[in-house]
């Protein structure tokens, strides 16, 4: 089983309550009843996750709009969770949104995971969408400094000599700059 999987449904088990549907989720393999709860009016937060998850991770489209919202909510464990069933999904989509997400000022203190997430999913959107959010944390008492350093880390993982600015830029942060000095070893030579 795989263990996304299996924290999902432990976590999804407690908020489900004795709810007679969550076994039902949980165990169907007809995607057309995972699929409905998607589009259903008032289907609990926790029905919409794990059908959603399911059809990501079984690589069916449908999903995808409900992962990106998950992937944008406020609870970090949905966030985390979106992320990896849409890493499975493989829809061409989900790179510009993750770089929407990403780049977002408004929502930025849920934007960690969709950075690690365009660092994985290594997309041609990946290097600019990084570069952009990195840049914007680089005042020294920015509170998003983590943002910062997952971004000088991805960066640092794609190796693409474009981040090199920003990079020199983000080493003398107090917090960012031992990930952006680690990043910048990682590029090629000029």
């Amino acid at each position: 089983m795989d263990p996304e999987f299996g924290s999902l449904t432990d976590r999804l088990h407690d908020e489900a309550g004795d709810d007679p549907a969550y076994g039902r989720l949980a165990a169907t393999a007809d995607p057309e009843e995972l699929a409905a709860v998607l589009t259903a009016p008032r289907q609990p937060l926790w029905a919409r996750e794990l059908a959603a998850f399911r059809l990501g991770v079984a690589g069916d489209r449908r999903a995808f709009e409900a992962l990106v919202l998950f992937l944008n909510h406020r609870d970090p464990e949905r966030r985390v969770s979106a992320a990896h069933a849409l890493t499975a999904l493989g829809d061409p989509r989900t790179p510009r949104a993750a770089a929407a997400l990403a780049t977002n000022e408004l929502r930025v203190a849920y934007a960690l995971v969709a950075v690690r997430l365009l660092a994985a999913l290594r997309a041609p959107e990946s290097v600019p969408a990084l570069v952009t959010a990195l840049g914007r944390r680089l005042a020294p008492d920015d509170p998003y400094w983590r943002v910062g350093v997952a971004c000088a880390e991805g960066l640092g993982a794609l190796a693409d000599p474009r981040a090199r600015p920003v990079l020199e830029a983000a080493r003398r942060h107090p917090r960012i700059g031992p990930a952006a000095g680690a990043a910048l070893a990682r590029l090629p030579e000029e």
